[in-house]
């Protein structure tokens, strides 16, 4: 999978980049990552690609012109166009679904705003889907292009060290639950213990355990994601 990421600021992603499992795919080659200035794009001497927004009020706007030079051009460096995303807290709110039917794209191209946001000619002109990854604001898409790629890399075949890591995440397909605690050494910890059943070796006690706790975390903290009927059957919520 690649993705090309227009920023303002592209060395936000420097750190970012050089980590984790993103590191470890993109030198296996199962993910490449490209950062572009948008300032290289304009052809205004001191390299502003914003300006006051026509009508008056607060802030700056990103000028159309660098944009869609800059989209264009990296559009062509790829075997493919690449499925264009504008992050915006105006945009359709970023779910696993969605993760999950972005991954079946090899190619996508994050723009990041900042400011104002963009003349609205970029939308007008390149159609770009419009993504938000929750309500609230942030100082710019960086961080909100970040969370795209780290939600759909998981999903890449072969990122995972255990292709089975993903299946009973919360929100993972067809799971409408939230995880069960998780725990490891050692047994006991200032007083707090490892639950007895997670050591009985006994699998079907330990999957009902997880299944309970599951849908128990769920009631209390997202009951949003249950629906009427769903408070006693657990067996359909779990992958």
């Amino acid at each position: 999978m690649r993705f090309d990421i227009v920023s303002l600021f592209p060395e936000i992603f420097s750190g970012y980049l050089g980590e984790s499992l993103l590191s470890k795919a993109i030198e296996q080659q199962l993910v490449s990552v490209n950062v572009h200035d948008l300032r290289k794009w304009t052809t205004d001497k001191h390299q502003r690609v914003d300006d006051r927004p026509f009508g008056g009020g607060p802030g700056m706007v990103i000028q159309v012109e660098p944009v869609v030079r800059c989209v264009e051009e990296i559009q062509q460096l790829g075997q493919q166009p690449g499925n264009i995303i504008l992050l915006t807290p105006t945009g359709k709110r970023l779910d696993q679904k969605l993760v999950e039917e972005l991954v079946d794209t090899p190619r996508h191209l994050l723009l990041c705003g900042r400011y104002e946001g963009f003349d609205h000619r970029v939308v007008d002109i390149l159609k770009p889907m419009e993504i938000s990854i929750g309500d609230y604001i942030l100082n710019g898409g960086e961080v909100a292009a970040m969370a795209m790629i780290e939600s759909l890399i998981r999903l890449v075949p072969g990122v995972l060290g255990d292709e089975m890591s993903n299946v009973d995440d919360s929100f993972s397909s067809g799971n409408r639950i939230l995880e069960y605690p998780q725990y490891t050494r050692p047994r006991e910890y200032r007083g707090f213990q490892v639950p007895e059943v997670l050591l009985s070796g006994d699998h079907q006690a330990i999957d009902d355990w997880r299944k309970a706790q599951s849908i128990e975390r769920t009631r209390d903290r997202r009951h949003d994601l249950l629906g009427e009927s769903d408070d006693g059957d657990v067996d359909q919520k779990t992958s």
